[in-house]
């Protein structure tokens, strides 16, 4: 579907230096069945509205993977035309260096300070008042996904709440069933580490933790809980051997597991898998203990290349990625909220209904990329997936470390 009129005569503003089309490599780590499903509709956006051509650049094994050799492409010279990274501070060095093109003139053409919501999401792509990339989702990590079928088969009704969820795990097992599914990479279990730390020592104490970088209270009781929760968590994966998060979430859609604790990007697994929410699987948004969701995601940042013609293309792919109908083509498929607030999603399933609600409500909170650093973030990879991986660790031991790391941080 051709872009409105009016979009193309704003995408006009931008790109009327071009001198002609484009091959645009894109890098991302979007490889699942359904994050293919919906970066296609971006590279459909580029390809079919503009005369250049989007070139897939997917890299597999997730952010820890990728990003490291995108940094690698960008400062040894041989840049894509647009990398993707999340929300937060992980591009900071590169803007700090001049690598990043200043995309302002594409934000007030296109309005984004006017339809980006929450604001949070534009103030994450702006440095020192400029604004360096195109937010294009909200994810949230504050989900949990139910096999509804794995719970008939136990014999027991599907939980509404992580404490109801404990209560019925021994049934899962009896019936054969793994009760959680958790892959085997470390952004995984730290990404589910900061879900039961909202859900179980509240809002307030992990902002204390995550925003004021409160050793005391990531040594305190609340946080205890967390982490001796985290420990049940361990025996309660036991059994299911898989690495990346959609293997773990297979185990969930074929009944294999009880539940997962990941992203709402989840979501397109189950919809290429033609899972109907409320009838196959359920969902839980804070676990079902916090009604909150965290408003992390991606951005598109945009190397600087010194060719005008490439950086007119760059600047006319960042408002597509924005633009409306791009917005709900991608985000439909994705699983992800629209960082628009001024669209609509025609037919969501209930999830991602709870999910607007939530946004609607304001309630929201920062992610973890938004308030701490790439250091501190793979300091806390590292511990996680040390504890998840050695049952001899306590949860009391991996406190006080934790802790330690926070006190660093600050």
């Amino acid at each position: 579907m051709k872009l409105t009129t009016k979009l193309m005569a704003v995408t006009a503003i931008v790109s009327a230096s071009a001198a002609g089309a484009e091959d645009m490599e894109v890098m991302h780590w979007w490889t699942s069945g359904g994050e293919a499903a919906a970066v296609a509709e971006f590279a459909n956006a580029l390809n079919e509205n503009t005369e250049h051509t989007w070139v897939d650049g997917a890299i597999a094994g997730g952010g820890d993977v990728a990003r490291p050799v995108m940094v690698s492409r960008i400062i040894g010279g041989d840049p894509p035309a647009a990398f993707q990274f999340n929300h937060g501070l992980q591009a900071q060095e590169l803007i700090e260096a001049g690598l990043m093109l200043d995309l302002t003139d594409v934000a007030e053409a296109e309005g984004w300070a006017d339809v980006v919501n929450p604001p949070s999401l534009l103030d994450a792509c702006t440095y020192e008042g400029r604004i360096y990339c195109a937010p294009v989702n909200i994810h949230s990590w504050q989900w949990m996904w139910l096999s509804n079928q794995a719970f008939e088969d136990a014999g027991v009704e599907v939980p509404t709440s992580w404490t109801e969820f404990v209560e019925v795990a021994p049934a899962l097992r009896e019936a054969g069933k793994v009760p959680l599914a958790v892959g085997g990479q470390a952004w995984q279990q730290n990404g589910m580490f900061g879900v039961m730390a909202i859900a179980l020592a509240g809002q307030e104490d992990w902002l204390a933790v995550n925003r004021d970088k409160n050793a005391d209270v990531a040594r305190g009781e609340s946080y205890a809980r967390v982490f001796q929760a985290f420990a049940e968590a361990r025996e309660m994966a036991e059994g299911l051997d898989v690495q990346d998060w959609n293997q773990a979430t297979n185990a969930v859609i074929t009944g294999e597991a009880g539940a997962q604790i990941m992203g709402d990007w989840a979501q397109g697994e189950f919809a290429i898998a033609d899972m109907v929410a409320g009838e196959d699987y359920s969902c839980l948004p804070g676990l079902g203990e916090v009604a909150v969701l965290d408003t992390g995601g991606d951005a598109f940042y945009f190397p600087v290349t010194g060719d005008a013609d490439l950086e007119a293309a760059q600047k006319e792919l960042a408002a597509l990625l924005v633009a409306p109908e791009t917005q709900v083509a991608f985000n439909s498929k994705k699983g992800s909220l629209p960082i628009r607030g001024d669209v609509d999603l025609e037919s969501v399933n209930e999830c991602t209904q709870k999910g607007l609600d939530l946004l609607a409500e304001g309630a929201t909170l920062p992610s973890g990329n938004e308030l701490l650093t790439p250091d501190t973030i793979n300091q806390a990879n590292d511990l996680m997936t040390e504890f998840w991986n050695t049952p001899s660790m306590t949860a009391e031991d991996a406190q006080e470390r934790y802790a330690q790391i926070i006190e660093q941080a600050g």
